[in-house]
């Protein structure tokens, strides 16, 4: 309940703090062309509808599977149609990532939080050329999303399966460096600013970082006022649902509320 309350009183600041989403008002060309021409971009692609009928048979798949929660420790049993109503990203959040992926073309993705797969698809097939490198600690749900990556016949994911604080630094230490971060695994202040930490280790100047639910709780918003004002992050953008990060050193220092 304090929670709730919180996303409330967030939501109502941000209706009111927010530029328009057209972006009437943003005065940054960069900020500007990613709200009209990325956020804002109305063309169905044809992969929308290939994942959007998983995304369907899993919100009607009543069975069941044993959910080991890493995060906050509540391991238990929940019918699949449950995850895919509460805990997966929606399609509109989901396809506004396949389109950032889509402009960007970054080449070494981090999923941090697979769930089922379906952003994970819409992650992969927005630059089919790139490695996506999707972490899940539940073994049963890594295994319906793997289903689900093999249904889409999508190759260029590699899905990782454990505990993210082992997880992690193992597969980081196999990259140079990686170009765009959704962190949608725990959304708790002290992970999340550890898994960061961790990643902007391997930022160059066009990574792209995401975080999911910035306005979750008190703690996920200290984290996000954290990691925005990091020395390397030059440009971020609150859309309240998430938070993105561009580190490109020739956009200026600026922080944007746009309405989603």
């Amino acid at each position: 309940m304090k929670n709730a309350w919180h996303r409330i009183k967030a939501y109502i600041k941000h209706f009111f703090c927010a530029k328009s989403k057209r972006g009437d008002g943003v005065h940054s060309p960069f900020v500007f062309s990613f709200i009209t021409d990325v956020k804002n971009e109305k063309n169905s692609y044809y992969i929308y509808s290939t994942i959007e009928q998983i995304r369907k048979s899993l919100l009607s798949d009543k069975s069941s599977i044993f959910v080991t929660d890493y995060g906050t420790g509540h391991s238990r049993k929940r019918p699949i149609s449950d995850i895919a109503k509460t805990s997966v990203k929606s399609t509109r959040q989901a396809q506004l990532l396949f389109r950032m992926v889509r402009a960007y073309h970054p080449s070494t993705i981090l999923e941090l939080g697979t769930c089922l797969g379906t952003t994970t698809l819409y992650l992969a097939n927005g630059n089919t050329n790139a490695c996506i490198h999707t972490f899940e600690g539940c073994p049963q749900t890594a295994r319906i999303a793997a289903l689900n990556f093999q249904q889409a016949r999508c190759s260029n994911i590699q899905l990782h399966v454990g505990d993210l604080r082992s997880t992690l630094p193992a597969t980081l230490n196999q990259l140079t460096d990686v170009d765009f971060v959704f962190f949608d695994a725990n959304h708790q202040k002290e992970p999340t600013l550890h898994y960061f930490s961790q990643c902007i280790n391997k930022a160059n100047n066009n990574s792209i970082f995401v975080f999911d639910d910035i306005h979750w709780s008190r703690g996920m918003e200290e984290a996000w006022d954290i990691v925005r004002q990091h020395p390397t992050v030059t440009t971020s953008i609150d859309l309240y649902h998430m938070g993105v990060l561009f580190f490109n050193p020739e956009l200026p220092k600026a922080f944007f509320r746009i309405k989603l």
